[in-house]
Order: C-alpha cells, then sequence, then structure tokens
C-alpha cells in the first residue's frame, strides 16, 4: 500500500504448517501475497515454519522470531503480514522484537482492502461494522498502541477519530452502524419486493474469476473490471433479455445480480456484515457460480464458495456452472486444466460426466461461448419454474 507518504510498504508474510492443515500453506500463502499485491504493498520474503500448534507468545518460535527480526532490520520492512489472526499479547510481543515493524493478520489485512474499495453507503457502513466488530475483542491496549504508527496497510476505516478506546463507545458505534444498516436492508427489502415475478439470477464465485466481465458482456454495460481481489464489493443488478431459439421462449427478461467475491478465510464477521449485500444471492432463482479455470487451485476455490453458500443458506439453490478464462487453453493440447491433468475437452467431458449441474465453458473478455452462456441461462431460469423447452 501506498502510505501517506507515498512509499510503497515493504512486506513479508508469516505463515505455520501444522498437521492438519485442509488448505496447503503454500497455496494459502500465495493468495495472502496476492492481498498483499491488491493492497498495495511488495512483498519481499515469506516466512513458513512446520508447527503443531502456534507460539502462544510470538505466532512461530523464537529461533523463527530471531530470523524474521534480522531480516526485517537488514531490508528495512515496514510492515509484517501473518496468515492467522492475532491475539492482543501476541501483536504486542511481536511489534516489541520487530521494533518499528507494524504487524497484522489476514483479516486485519482483508478489512482494509474492503475498506478501500467501498464506494457505496451500504458497502462503508459493512465494512466499518465489520472492522468495529473485529477491534472490540482485541481492543485492550491495541488502539492506543496503533495511535503511535504511521500510516498504511491496517490503518484504513474507523482510526481513533471515530472509534474511541473505550468499549462502551464502541459498542455504541456497534449498535449505531447495525441501525444504520437494518435501515439500508428495509430500502433494500422494497425495492427487491418490487422484482416479485421476474426471473433472478446472481452470478457468485471466487473473489477475481471474472464475474464483473461476465455481466459486462451479457448486459453491455460498464461495471468494474479490475485484475484485483475485491474489485467489487456492492451487488449491482441489471435487467437483461436474452434471445433465446425457441420462438416460444424469446426475450426472456431476467435481472442479474453481481455480488462480492468469496475467499477462503473469509472472516465470519465479514459474511455476517454484508448479509444484506448476500440477499440478493439468497433470492435468486439461480446462482451461477463462475470458475476461473486457469488458476492451477480453483477446484479448492469451488470448495470454499460451495462452503460459503452453505454457511449462509444458499447451498440448495438451482445453479450454473460456469468456468471462466478458457483463452488459457486454446493453444494447444500441453495446456492442462489446472492439476487435473486433461486437456479442456477432456476436462468438459469429465465433469459433465460426473456431476448433475449444468456447465458452461467460456472466455468472457474474448466473449467466446457466450451466446451458449446466455441460452443455458435461459434454460435454467425456465427450469426454476418447471418449464423444460427442447434440447437445442
Amino acid at each position: 500500500m501506498v502510505n501517506s507518504e507515498n512509499k510503497i510498504e515493504k512486506a513479508i508474510l508469516i505463515g505455520i504448517s501444522t498437521y492438519n492443515d485442509e488448505i496447503p500453506i503454500e497455496d494459502s500463502m500465495e493468495e495472502l501475497e496476492e492481498l498483499t499485491r491488491t493492497s498495495g504493498a511488495e512483498t519481499y520474503s515469506t516466512f513458513i515454519q512446520k508447527l503443531e500448534h502456534p507460539n502462544p507468545k510470538t505466532f512461530v518460535g523464537k529461533g523463527k522470531m530471531e530470523e524474521i527480526a534480522e531480516f526485517c532490520k537488514s531490508r528495512e520492512i515496514d510492515i509484517a503480514i501473518f496468515d492467522d489472526d492475532l491475539s492482543p499479547a501476541q501483536i504486542k510481543n511481536i511489534e516489541n522484537i520487530l521494533s518499528d515493524v507494524k504487524v497484522i493478520s489476514r483479516t486485519h489485512l482483508i478489512l482494509d482492502i474492503f475498506a478501500k474499495n467501498a464506494r457505496t453507503s451500504q458497502a462503508k457502513t459493512q465494512v466499518e461494522l465489520a472492522q468495529a466488530m473485529f477491534m472490540l475483542p482485541r481492543l485492550t491496549g491495541l488502539w492506543t498502541h496503533l495511535s503511535k504508527q504511521k500510516g498504511g496497510i491496517g490503518m484504513k476505516g474507523p482510526g481513533e477519530t471515530e472509534i474511541e478506546t473505550d468499549r462502551r463507545a464502541l459498542r455504541n458505534r456497534i449498535s449505531l452502524l447495525k441501525e444504520k444498516l437494518n435501515h439500508i436492508e428495509k430500502i433494500g427489502t422494497t425495492q427487491r419486493s418490487s422484482r416479485q415475478g421476474v426471473f433472478r439470477a446472481a452470478l457468485v464465485g471466487y473473489t477475481n474469476v471474472g464475474k464483473s466481465t461476465i455481466m459486462n458482456a451479457l448486459s453491455n454495460s460498464e461495471v468494474l473490471v479490475e485484475n484485483k481481489l475485491f474489485a467489487t464489493l456492492d451487488a449491482t443488478v441489471r435487467k437483461i433479455v436474452l434471445p433465446h431459439p425457441y420462438q416460444e421462449f424469446q426475450n426472456v427478461p431476467f435481472l442479474l445480480s453481481d455480488t462480492v467475491g468469496f475467499i477462503r478465510k473469509l472472516p465470519t464477521l465479514l459474511i455476517e456484515s454484508f448479509k444484506s449485500t448476500l440477499s440478493e444471492t439468497l433470492e435468486s432463482d439461480l446462482l451461477i457460480h463462475v470458475v476461473d479455470v486457469s488458476n492451477p487451485m480453483f477446484e479448492d476455490q469451488v470448495k470454499s464458495v460451495k462452503e460459503t453458500l452453505h454457511s449462509i443458506g444458499a447451498s440448495t439453490k438451482a445453479q450454473l456452472m460456469v468456468f471462466n478464462k478458457i483463452d488459457a487453453f486454446r493453444d494447444g493440447d500441453d495446456f492442462y486444466v489446472g492439476n487435473t491433468g486433461m486437456t479442456l475437452s477432456q476436462f468438459e467431458e469429465s465433469w459433465l460426466a460426473k456431476e448433475n449441474t449444468p456447465a458452461v465453458f467460456i472466455s468472457a473478455s474474448l466473449k467466446h461461448n457466450i451466446d451458449r452462456l446466455r441460452n443455458a441461462i435461459v434454460r435454467e431460469l425456465l427450469a426454476t419454474k418447471g418449464i423444460y423447452p427442447p434440447e437445442e
């Protein structure tokens, strides 16, 4: 991140690998590096240690922390970002060892990115609420400590000018933010009720998989498209009329919404704060699950999205899988899909053979197979109402 002195912050990333890791630590750290890049900082090194559990005092072991401290001193590192949450005591101990280096967690970093990308009153309120809820159990000594630090990553949002260091003031602020969100949600509920009887679909998926590009391709609109995580926070809704090859089903209108992307270890408090935005997902007839098939870890991302959909009560919704970015595999048979060891055509056959969920393979940026996607959306929307047009 570029701080108040217009200096790009130098960051190091720190994580631990335990015996019961569901996600390989290398993959988690790679994603943390992408989050760091999105925040505007530059990663100088990554430190990983194998431990049975985090060190209660310094997260990593004493020897590893000494190694990290020496590296930070020699390279003039500005910020240390940990892949997991830290207790206030751990933060204090680590910063005492690392001297002037800021210490934040993955959750803190994600909240900072959300704060930078919030555009509307609803998104800003949701992010501030999530930040306040994150800080409340960590309040002891934390704000006094942070007030002594320079700007940059982790400093975006409430800050000392909006949140008192007193717990009561912070709880009052949380209550006010919840009331404000409830008011905004009532307006949103009224708007959504006016859409009754209209087909509704929602683009869901991991962050940065091309949902906004698909929205633009289908609606001829200009939703923000940026190669960064969480570029879209607010649910954007467009009315779309799609042609269909069968006369009696031509020009089927529906509403398409583009929602916030998911990510591994997405903080529960963010899901809680963004429930009003995610209501677009809950109230849709069809979920269009977009997957970046060019990402080697796309299968893990699919699993993460499905887990999040389950957590918000949307897992039973009708779904259409959209495997995007197939242009990465169009140059020859040596291009395999992720870690599957299969070419694109082999993967298509394999997926369609083993899964009950309909799937379309596209390149949104090149608009390849977009017509096929349009027809598939219409077919699935009609199917939610018990209408089944003939196969193409």
